[in-house]
């Protein structure tokens, strides 16, 4: 048998080994944890964020309920609803949203899911409001002692036309709340909240299951 040419040598040499198996496993990894809109997922300088979440000074959040995708290839980080039917809102309906603002009467609230009926984009949600007189069953002197951007919200759908929330329900209210100084999540000290951090103290309309992640 004759020896290798130079020309068959340098192609051999320039072969490249193929392990697409190996490959596709590492583009990809997922986390197997689920994750609430408003949970803290990575920051900016880790990775870059894709569907289904928002940064806010760097870090990443979840903007909806989900499982937690981190494609190593691209250094993105993503959060893929547990469903693929896309539900339809209705009068009645509990939902889990963000507030996004504050006016002078109404908070406003981009609905992430709702309750029971699938995590994934809501065929028919516009942004939402909660009134000041839908808040509590109490006077409400300053809407800003009872909700503050990027709080996430537990509420009930009362009017379609015009998208009206309210939270006037001991289980609805904030679930969750971020220190409006710092953005350290506030931890529940009686009726108010306090910040781990930098010792703050604030209000809100709570959720009676504030800080449990129960939906």
């Amino acid at each position: 048998m004759l020896p290798e040419t130079e020309e068959e040598i340098e192609q051999s040499e320039e072969a490249p080994e193929v392990q697409p198996e190996e490959e596709i496993a590492k583009e990809e990894v997922v986390e197997e944890k689920i994750v609430l809109p408003g949970d803290l997922i990575g920051t900016s300088e880790e990775f870059t964020p894709k569907n289904g979440t928002f940064v806010d000074k760097g870090n990443i959040y979840a903007a909806t309920t989900g499982i937690v995708k981190i494609n190593a290839r691209e250094r993105s980080i993503s959060v893929t609803p547990v469903t693929n039917v896309p539900p339809q809102l209705q009068v009645g309906d509990i939902v889990i949203g963000q507030v996004t603002d504050i006016k002078e009467s109404v908070a406003l609230v981009e609905i992430a899911s709702i309750k029971g009926r699938g995590e994934r984009e809501i065929v028919n949600a516009e942004q939402a409001a909660i009134h000041v007189s839908n808040i509590k069953d109490a006077y409400v002197k300053e809407l800003y002692s009872e909700f503050s951007p990027f709080d996430i919200v537990k509420a009930r759908v009362i009017d379609l036309r015009n998208m009206r929330l309210t939270t006037v329900n001991k289980e609805l209210g904030v679930m969750k709340a971020y220190c409006s100084n710092c953005r350290t999540v506030l931890k529940k000290e009686n009726n108010k909240l306090k910040c781990p951090k930098c010792n703050r103290v604030e209000t809100r309309k709570l959720s009676s299951d504030y800080g449990t992640g129960i939906i």
